[in-house]
Parts: structure tokens; C-alpha cells; sequence
């Protein structure tokens, strides 16, 4: 069994085109019913702001899959300790001998849901960016705006965050990484202004409201992955033309679709909700026009990560090889 270690990991694995594909095509197959995709497991830690979360899937035909152990503890930065940490499991799926352990403490998972975040502007934003938007300052806010800027290379970004010292510390970093301006924005401007926002926080009280959504808007939230967080009114849903999520039956318990269900602004059945796989796999059109609201609610799923785990450990044990 093959044990690999974060500084391993960090080294054969970034947010590139090809992680990008792997995800998407993990997608596909969910879309075309060729993944065992069981309901996440959570176990929440309340005392100490913590939760942790246990995900798999099993895409079939292939010869090994991922469980992934993720932990969120929102007070570690007081500690001096990243929020999120974690490993993935890879077995093999014929014996369900472990073939390797990879200690990543949560990168893969960052880069799987950054991954997420560019296959919805895929599909989703329109083909021309001029402004992006980003709720956040934290590791998500990064990646998001780099995986966006890949998929739609816009030429400014603005940022809105609750501590001025961390988004100073964002903009002097994302101005530098992306090449273009970045800059400090209250949450309604980055909404009001920007052609796709991605929301990144672990709020508890929603931030986005329905009267700052404009024609041509995308919307990506992906900090709700929990009953208690929300980062969007409720209201915010009945102004989008085309909702799109990860896997509608999560959402609906975890994400922000759960607290538009819960309100009665969205209907389990409602036309406009699609899964993400069903635009991956050309079943159903994403964005249509440029005068469409989009909005796409991401909650994680165990399909994105044995399809992250897969691409790093084929990385992995090349480079051992070499």
C-alpha cells in the first residue's frame, strides 16, 4: 500500500485543465446512472465550531475508488491551524484491498471543489467576463476565482470580506497570481456589478438577496454544505432562470436549495432545478442567453473525489516510477 504524503500530493497535483476533466467526466457518468453514490456521513462537533464529513462513490468499471475523511473546525485560525483538514482512502474495487492512503489534509478536496466551481462557469456563465465576484477571503475564494479565471478570463475581480486585514492580504495576492486588478467591494456591489459571483463562507446568515441579482448573472454557492449554513435569501431563487446543483437530493437536506425548499420558493419538482451531470453530459442546456440568471448550488459530492483521488494517485505512483 502506497502512502503519500501532503508535500507529495501538493507536488504532482494542481488546479489544472486535466483535474478539471476528471471531475467533469465524474459528473457525466453520475448523470448516466454509472456511479454507487451513497448519502454523505456527518458527524458534527458543535462545542468546538467542527464538523466532519465522510464521502464515497464508486464509478463503475474502474479499478479503484475513494472514501474521503474531511474535517471543518471554523475556530482553528485563532490555533495557528487551517480549517479544513483530511485524508482519502483509495481501495481496490475488485478485493477491497487499500491501495493507498493519501494524507493530504484537505488539498484534494480544495481542488476538486474548485474543479466543481469551473465546470458550472462552463456551462453556466456567460461567454464574455468582464467582472468577478467573490464572497470571501479564504482558501475557496482563491481557487474559485483562479479556476473561473480559466474557464472565463476576466479582467477585474472584486472581493468582499469581513476582516479588512484579510482582504487586503487577498488582493495584494490574487492582483499579483491572475494579473489583473482586484478590490474591496461591499457584498451588494460585488453582486450588483460582477457577471458571475461565487460565494465561499461558512455563514450561518444569508448574504446575497434577491434585489442586488441582475440580466446575465452567475451565481455559484458552495460554502453551504450543512443544514445551518446559507449564504442566500431564499428569495434569491425565485429570480433565476436556470438552477443547477451537484446532486438534488443533498442539496435539498445540505445546501442552499434546502433552505429555498424549506421556505416554499422552490418546489422539489421544479423545472428550472437540473443536476450539473445532466449539462456534462449535453442531456439538458446550460445558459442560453446572456439575459439569464444562473445559479448553481454546490454541496461536495463523492463522486468529485475518487475522481481527484484517482488523478493524483495515476501522478503519484508515476512519479514514484521515474
Amino acid at each position: 500500500m502506497f502512502l503519500f504524503n501532503e508535500d507529495e500530493i501538493r507536488g504532482c497535483v494542481c488546479l489544472n485543465h486535466s483535474a478539471i476533466e476528471q471531475v467533469e467526466e465524474g459528473f457525466t457518468q453520475l448523470s448516466q446512472g454509472q456511479v454507487v453514490l451513497p448519502p454523505m456521513m456527518r458527524i458534527d462537533i458543535p462545542e468546538h465550531h467542527g464538523e466532519v464529513d465522510v464521502k464515497t462513490a464508486y464509478m463503475k468499471g474502474l479499478d479503484t475508488f475513494a472514501i474521503k475523511v474531511s474535517s471543518g473546525f471554523f475556530d482553528n485560525k485563532a490555533l495557528g491551524l487551517p480549517s479544513l483538514s483530511g485524508m482519502m482512502i483509495l481501495l481496490h474495487s475488485v478485493t477491497g484491498v487499500p491501495e493507498a492512503v493519501l494524507m493530504d489534509n484537505g488539498y484534494l478536496t480544495d481542488i476538486r471543489t474548485a474543479c466543481a466551481g469551473a465546470i458550472a462557469a462552463k456551462y453556466l456563465a456567460k461567454a464574455h467576463v468582464e467582472i468577478a465576484g467573490v464572497i470571501g477571503t479564504g482558501v475557496q475564494a482563491r481557487l474559485q476565482m483562479e479556476a473561473l479565471h480559466m474557464m472565463r478570463p476576466f479582467k477585474r475581480l472584486l472581493v468582499y470580506g469581513r476582516r479588512a486585514e484579510a482582504v487586503d492580504a487577498y488582493i495584494g495576492e490574487m492582483s499579483a497570481k491572475l494579473g489583473i486588478a482586484c478590490e474591496a467591494a461591499p457584498a451588494e456591489e460585488v453582486v450588483r456589478q460582477s457577471d458571475v459571483v461565487v460565494t465561499t463562507t461558512p455563514s450561518r446568515e444569508p448574504i446575497v438577496q434577491r434585489e442586488w441579482l441582475h440580466e446575465g448573472l452567475h451565481l455559484t454557492a458552495m460554502g453551504a454544505d450543512t443544514e445551518l449554513k446559507q449564504e442566500l435569501d431564499a428569495e434569491v431563487f425565485r429570480k433565476a432562470d436556470r438552477i443547477v446543483c451537484d446532486v438534488k437530493a443533498q442539496c435539498l437536506k445540505y445546501g442552499e436549495l434546502h433552505h429555498a425548499s424549506d421556505h416554499g420558493v422552490l418546489q422539489n419538482e421544479d423545472a428550472r432545478m437540473v443536476e450539473l451531470g445532466a449539462l456534462t453530459a449535453k442531456a439538458v442546456p446550460g445558459r442560453e442567453n446572456d439575459q439569464q440568471i444562473t445559479l448553481c448550488d454546490l454541496t461536495g459530492t463523492g463522486v468529485q473525489d475518487t475522481a481527484i483521488a484517482r488523478y493524483a494517485f495515476e501522478r503519484l505512483v508515476k512519479m514514484k516510477t521515474v
